[in-house]
């Protein structure tokens, strides 16, 4: 997944323009874009757009409320038996949080007769000062976790923070640092890692740094909070033919010299570990259909 928009579950006619947008994964929002006195409309309105959604273009997911405030379990009985591709999980922490909704979706998966592990979890994993001690600990946790990514906006009340960004539009050090725990975390537990959103949501140019450094530093794609940021997102996380090309030069010099450490292209240097960069590389590509599967060196 390379992009994913949040909307609001209480917004039918928005839930519905969200399909054609090109992204591809829509959120539908039971927790921060609904206010607490429409949740359960909320709920019956997202049941009702899983139900009625056609299949085989983006992906459906569901933010549902954390699991401290009462109403996760609400929230899955209205939509489990929709069958969302996903739950995102929102103020996780670490891998008991992902235990605990993966029984839960166990529970309702068995009663709507829905295949065990069907809905997968994307975990919020950064939105309290305690998730950031636990960022390490998801892998294993739970076979229906699918990706991790990170939130500013929560971790900066809880810290009691003026901003979270400076005057140039940059996270300060400790959204870098619960940034920075997010693509460790996604990595250690082997799961794709998701940039945060950019709220700035008109400035094309900003988001387009924003995106060019997430992918620089092993995201693999981002949030985001209006159609009109898709494209970009979607363009950014998209690998080039140039990059397409490099990755499988650098896999067929290693299966023309199974035995090497080390091989040069074009006068550059690539070992071994080159090799898993490659392939990621591709694998993304092929999710977009950009080249055929590669043989292994």
């Amino acid at each position: 997944m390379r992009s994913l928009l949040f909307v609001p579950a209480d917004a039918p006619g928005k839930l519905d323009k969200a399909l054609g947008c090109g992204a591809d994964a829509i959120i539908v929002d039971l927790e921060d874009s609904v206010a607490p006195q429409r949740k359960e409309t909320a709920r019956r309105a997202a049941a009702d757009f899983l139900g009625a959604a056609k299949r085989g273009g983006a992906r459906l997911l569901v933010r549902v409320n954390g699991l401290d405030t009462g109403l996760t379990d609400a929230d899955l009985d209205a939509v489990v038996p929709g069958r969302p591709d996903a739950i995102m999980l929102p103020k996780a922490e670490g891998g008991a949080s992902i235990v605990h909704a993966d029984a839960k979706l166990t529970a309702r998966e068995a009663l709507h007769d829905i295949p065990e592990g069907s809905v997968g979890i994307v975990a919020i994993a950064t939105e309290t000062p305690k998730a950031l001690f636990l960022a390490g600990t998801y892998g294993g946790a739970s076979a229906r976790l699918i990706a991790l990514t990170w939130g500013a906006e929560d971790l900066s009340a809880e810290l009691g923070a003026e901003a979270n960004r400076n005057t140039d539009g940059n996270f300060l050090d400790p959204y870098r640092l619960a940034r920075t725990l997010c693509i460790a975390g996604a990595a250690a537990a082997d799961v794709q890692a998701l940039d945060t959103v950019y709220v700035d949501f008109r400035n094309d140019a900003g988001l387009r740094r924003e995106c060019e450094a997430a992918r620089r530093d092993g995201f693999t794609g981002k949030l985001a909070i209006h159609p009109g940021q898709i494209a970009t997102i979607n363009e950014v996380f998209t690998p080039t033919p140039e990059a397409i090309a490099k990755a499988e030069a650098i896999l067929a010099a290693f299966a023309a010299a199974p035995a090497a450490g080390v091989i040069g292209i074009d006068g550059v240097m690539y070992d071994r570990p080159h090799i898993s960069r490659a392939e990621r590389l591709l694998a993304r590509a092929r999710a977009v259909d950009f080249v055929p599967t590669p043989s292994k060196p």
